[in-house]
């Protein structure tokens, strides 16, 4: 059996985390299934609310893995540059 941490929720909860401390927000736009195999996630800015990565080619078009790469890794530790 796998831990709770190890679930795709969990890592996006961390992943909001790490957003909010850079005033972002982590949006979804459709929930995954096997028609969809990539790109559900897209990152606005908190005081413009305007798309800052996620929406080229198309809206809500990042993979969790970009977004955490786009972040600087998720890491709770991490602080802003």
């Amino acid at each position: 059996m796998s831990s709770r941490a190890d679930t795709d929720i969990a890592r996006l909860r961390r992943l909001r985390r790490v957003a909010q401390r850079q005033n972002l927000t982590i949006l979804v736009g459709t929930k995954p299934n096997s028609k969809q195999l990539s790109g559900f996630y897209m990152l606005s800015d908190d005081d413009t609310r305007r798309p800052v990565f996620g929406n080229v080619p198309r809206p809500f078009s990042a993979t969790m893995d970009q977004i955490e790469a786009f972040l600087g890794g998720g890491d709770d530790a991490g602080e802003d540059e």
